[in-house]
């Protein structure tokens, strides 16, 4: 059986988002200037074979402690269907 695994990688609050602050900047000069505290993130989505859905979703969240988030600056939250 396969599931779906949807990782969603973001800074945790107080780490300075680089990218989020130049998003923010280029959304005021386009005439979006209500715009602010944009953050910036990340999606991985993969396919994972497994029947269990508690083991599997156990599984991603050590993905993501070993590789997928840098966890001294980011959080995650993970979604298995």
């Amino acid at each position: 059986m396969s599931l779906k695994a949807k990782v969603h990688v973001y800074l945790k609050p107080g780490v300075l988002d680089v990218q989020g602050k130049a998003v923010e900047g280029a959304l005021h000069g386009l005439g979006w200037g209500d715009v602010a505290n944009v953050r910036v993130g990340k999606t991985i989505e993969f396919d994972l074979k497994s029947a269990d859905r508690a083991a599997a979703e156990a599984e991603v969240k050590a993905m993501c402690e070993k590789l997928l988030a840098n966890t001294v600056i980011e959080g995650y939250r993970v979604e298995v269907a």
